[in-house]
C-alpha cells in the first residue's frame, strides 16, 4: 500500500457514494447514464472474481465488496426504483462498441490465458472506456448538475492517482503491469477535457457543459 493507491481508493469510493447519495436524496437519476453504471457493475464483477479464490487482506476484500455493492445498488436505483426519472432517450451510446473490442483485446492481449485472467483483463480494458456513455449523455443534454460533476471529477481523480500508484510501484518494487498502465492512461486522457471544464466552471459556481 502506498499513498497514491490509498488516496485513489478513497477517491473511487467517494465517487460511488456521491452518485448513490445524489440519486437517493433527489429521488431522481436524471443526468446519470444507466449504461455507464451497468458497465461499471460488469467491470467490478469480472475483476473481483478472485474474492472466491484469493484472500489478500481485510481492507482489500472490504473495498472490493463495497465497490460491487455500490455499483449494483446504483444500477437498481436507475433501472428499478427511480426508473421513471431515467433519461433513456438521451442515454443512447452503443455499448456494444465498447464491449466487443474489450472482450477481443482480453483474449488477444493478457498475462495468462486462463478464464480468471482473461476476465480480469477484460475488466481493465472495459473500465478504461466505461465512462464514455456518461460523457456522451452530458454532451447530448448540454450540461451536468454540480453533484454529477463532482462524481465525475472524483472518478477521474481516482484513475489519475492510480497512475501515481503504478509509478510508485515501479520505482519501489520494480513492478510494472503494462496492461493496467496503458488502460489507465487511456482512461485518464478521456477525463482531460472534463478536468479543465470542472476547474474553470464548476469550481466557480457555473454548470458544467460539454461540447456536443
Amino acid at each position: 500500500m502506498n499513498p497514491f493507491r490509498f488516496l485513489g481508493d478513497l477517491s473511487h469510493l467517494l465517487a460511488l457514494l456521491i452518485l448513490l447519495l445524489k440519486v437517493w436524496r433527489s429521488r431522481s437519476c436524471a443526468g446519470i447514464s444507466g449504461k455507464s453504471q451497468a458497465l461499471f457493475a460488469l467491470v467490478f464483477t469480472t475483476r473481483y472474481l478472485d474474492l472466491l479464490t484469493n484472500f489478500i487482506s481485510l481492507y482489500n476484500t472490504a473495498m472490493k465488496v463495497v465497490y460491487i455493492a455500490c455499483s449494483y445498488a446504483t444500477v437498481w436505483l436507475i433501472y428499478s426504483k427511480f426508473k421513471a426519472t431515467y433519461d433513456g432517450n438521451h442515454d443512447t451510446f452503443r455499448v456494444e462498441f465498447l464491449l466487443a473490442p474489450a472482450a477481443l483485446l482480453a483474449f488477444l492481449v493478457n498475462h495468462d490465458f486462463t478464464p480468471l485472467e482473461i476476465l480480469w483483463t477484460f475488466s481493465i480494458y472495459l473500465e478504461a472506456v466505461a465512462i464514455l456513455p456518461q460523457l456522451f449523455l452530458v454532451s447530448k443534454t448540454g450540461e451536468a448538475e454540480t453533484i454529477t460533476s463532482h462524481y465525475l471529477f472524483a472518478l477521474g481523480l481516482y484513475r489519475a492517482l492510480y497512475l501515481g500508484n503504478w509509478l510508485w510501484r515501479y520505482h519501489a518494487e520494480g513492478f510494472c503491469d503494462l496492461i493496467a498502465v496503458v488502460a489507465g492512461l487511456v482512461q485518464t486522457v478521456l477525463y482531460c477535457d472534463f478536468f479543465y471544464l470542472y476547474i474553470t466552471k464548476v469550481l466557480k459556481g457555473k454548470k458544467l457543459s460539454l461540447p456536443a
